[in-house]
């Protein structure tokens, strides 16, 4: 048997999991801000959501997928994105017969089967926000500033912001043909991918990451050329919002994202020093997802964005993350019956809300010392058999070395006044 993790999954250990923590911590106060709600998603779900719902022209459906049949002989596939599993739960549940708009917020592992490399895993861990039954370009921009807000609010700085539309159905329609016209003449040289592409989804080579192929898309025919009367008034609302706030934004319409349900607007916020795997967060509308996966046609945009990624980001750009990692107190006890009676102190302290630990392995009084400084302890509680006698505790700051002897039926007011 084994004793590594299978390749591509990580084990997330203390002190990096308080990273996670306070990225969460983060986005739950940034996202309740704009009235975001969470929505706690299934891992699994039926195989074909995904399939009709992100496109089966994508890498993701043709590739990536972890599906497998069940002992009930259906079709299962772990989540590969958020999305699908969002517009399943909003259908399933006719969220749509309540006050609109709908706003979700989640968070967790997805699974995607590819090569394991810097900031891409098999198993990788998601923020995500959806927004439902609004087709409003306004509420395209607040999806885009409050995942701009978030990076800020985590620190992160000289990102790009790229945007584009893709349209809608009628005039993607033109846009293809255009597309086939344009690779035509070079399609035997591109790899199998595109060619499989080329009469499926054109559109979904742009998005080919080969080296050679990406040389036969300069001069490409661009979306926004093709785009109906709607689409372009929508886009250009769009553009007006961000620059009503200042938000500087690059044209990209080379940007067509990897999922086949995307309408209007998309988008990707990129950091250019994480290499190939630049993408922070990306996503745009969907309005017609619903109806693909078998529903009702529903408006909805959104974005997801990883979070191994935005660790990379910020251990690149701070020195220090603005986590606390100290212990407030630590009980040194010295004696059987004092350390008996710390057990008891160690709970009221804790129920009181205060961090606090004590020896288990029976150090002696230096051992305890040394335990008290690898946890950053603020201040050592020392407790004898002596001291227990008196009903006194001797605190110590662990910073200055100052002692003082207080009372231990004051032992609980004393350290909340201490250390808050």
């Amino acid at each position: 048997m084994s004793m590594k993790a299978p390749r591509g999954v990580n084990d997330i250990l203390p002190p990096d999991s308080l990273k996670w923590q306070y990225i969460r911590k983060q986005a739950e106060e940034v996202f309740g801000q704009f009235n975001y709600d969470e929505i706690i998603l299934p891992i699994f779900e039926h195989t074909e959501l995904f399939q009709r719902g992100i496109g089966e022209t994508t890498d993701i459906v043709e590739k990536e997928m972890y599906t497998f049949e069940d002992k009930g002989g259906r079709s299962i596939t772990l989540r590969p994105e958020g999305t699908a599993s969002v517009m399943r739960s909003y259908m399933e549940h006719k969220i749509y017969g309540q006050t609109q708009p709908t706003k979700y917020f989640y968070y967790g592992p997805m699974f995607r089967y590819e090569r394991p490399q810097a900031g891409r895993f098999r198993q990788f861990y998601q923020i995500g926000v959806e927004v439902l039954g609004v087709d409003n370009p306004a509420i395209d921009a607040e999806v885009i500033i409050m995942g701009l807000h978030l990076l800020e609010r985590l620190g992160i700085k000289d990102y790009q912001l790229l945007i584009n539309s893709v349209g809608c159905p009628e005039c993607r329609n033109d846009y293809r043909e255009a597309l086939r016209e344009f690779f035509s003449p070079n399609l035997e040289q591109m790899c199998p991918d595109c060619q499989r592409r080329y009469e499926r989804n054109p559109m979904r080579i742009l998005d080919c990451k080969n080296s050679d192929c990406r040389g036969y898309m300069e001069g490409a025919p661009s979306i926004i050329d093709h785009l109906c009367e709607s689409c372009k008034t929508d886009f250009t609302k769009v553009c007006s919002y961000l620059e009503m706030v200042n938000i500087p934004y690059t044209l990209d319409p080379g940007l067509v994202r990897g999922l086949d349900y995307y309408t209007k607007t998309a988008f990707e916020v990129k950091y250019n020093k994480l290499g190939a795997q630049d993408t922070i967060f990306g996503g745009g509308r969907y309005d017609g997802l619903g109806r693909e996966i078998g529903g009702r046609d529903v408006p909805g945009i959104g974005f997801a964005m990883g979070v191994e990624r935005l660790i990379m980001t910020i251990d690149e750009q701070i020195e220090e993350w603005p986590i606390d990692y100290d212990t407030d107190l630590f009980i040194i006890s010295i004696g059987e019956k004092a350390t008996e009676a710390s057990f008891r102190y160690l709970y009221e302290l804790r129920k009181a809300g205060l961090k606090a630990a004590m020896d288990y392995l029976g150090r002696s009084v230096k051992g305890q010392m040394k335990m008290a400084d690898r946890l950053n302890a603020r201040y050592s509680i020392i407790l004898g058999d002596d001291e227990l006698a008196k009903d006194t505790a001797t605190i110590k700051d662990m910073q200055t070395g100052d002692q003082v002897e207080i009372k231990l039926s004051n032992l609980v007011t004393e350290m909340n006044n201490r250390v808050k």
